[in-house]
């Protein structure tokens, strides 16, 4: 038997569709269209001799083999990154100042931070989380290198889109969604989750009220495991001990996005962990 090669690209694709639960999605964030990386994940069918994805009309799951590939193929473009990272500017060295919101960077900026410092080790990491409405108050003080922050889907301000992904009601029970005023758990302001909520709920006439804020992620998890309310988190940083709750019972809301702040002037350790968080994010 033939030696087989797995295409990259397609193992990109792959985790961007298991990520998003989507292809529309997935090729958004792999910036391809759809009909490439559907025949990406046919011809990663073909060589893997498997079944990756239980379609439908309403929603794509992996597979138990999918599931299985899934923390392979992250491995893999994890070590493919690292490798042309390292071989391509092995003696960078400084400090780099990053900001970013708490949720994103609890969830989805470890790992890739984690490959960065091994890969540079030479590189000190600063890591501020906040509000981004804060974060971008700062940047502009030039407190950073880079902020990543969320905006409006679309929006042609505040730096380049490098993550999208949709916006869910979560809640310990789904009982809370059938009160006649929903009761929320969220961030004080300026935060983009609680406009989102407020004004898609005010939208349609929905009542609310707010049972508690708190501007630290763990404090809104805390109170909605309670149950004490309801709270707007993106699908793929919801906690897995709390329910996503049938948007039929609620209106639907919103992408987010989270874009890319630099400053004009980078280093070259910022200006590399700057590609190197879009690509990790691409994956």
């Amino acid at each position: 038997m033939g030696i087989r090669n797995l295409d990259i690209d397609a193992l990109r694709s792959f985790v961007a569709i298991a990520d998003t639960g989507s292809f529309t999605r997935g090729s958004v964030q792999v910036y391809r269209n759809q009909s490439t990386v559907s025949l990406q994940i046919k011809r990663l069918e073909q060589a893997v001799g498997a079944t990756l994805f239980d379609r439908t009309t309403r929603r794509v799951r992996l597979t138990p083999q999918g599931e299985a590939a899934l923390a392979h193929a992250r491995d893999i473009l994890a070590l493919n990154d690292d490798l042309l990272a390292r071989v391509a500017a092995p003696e960078l060295a400084g400090i780099v100042r990053l900001g970013a919101p708490e949720d994103f960077a609890t969830t989805h900026l470890p790992h890739a931070l984690a490959r960065f410092a091994k890969a540079f080790p030479q590189v000190q990491l600063d890591v501020t989380c906040d509000l981004t409405m804060n974060l971008i108050q700062r940047f502009d003080g030039g407190a950073f290198d880079i902020v990543l922050v969320k905006r409006e889907p679309g929006a042609l301000t505040e730096g380049t889109r490098v993550w999208r992904e949709g916006l869910v009601w979560v809640g310990a029970s789904a009982r809370l969604a059938r009160e006649e005023r929903l009761p929320l758990a969220l961030a004080p302001p300026p935060c983009v989750y609680r406009k989102r909520a407020a004004a898609t709920l005010d939208a349609e006439g929905r009542p609310w009220r707010q049972v508690y804020s708190c501007a630290s992620l763990a404090g809104i998890h805390a109170a909605v495991r309670a149950g004490l309310g309801l709270t707007v988190l993106p699908r793929g940083m919801t906690p897995p001990d709390l329910q996503i709750l049938d948007q039929g019972e609620l209106p639907p809301l919103p992408d987010t996005e989270i874009a890319m702040m630099q400053k004009e002037a980078i280093s070259a350790p910022a200006a590399r962990l700057a590609e190197h968080i879009v690509k990790s994010l691409e994956s």
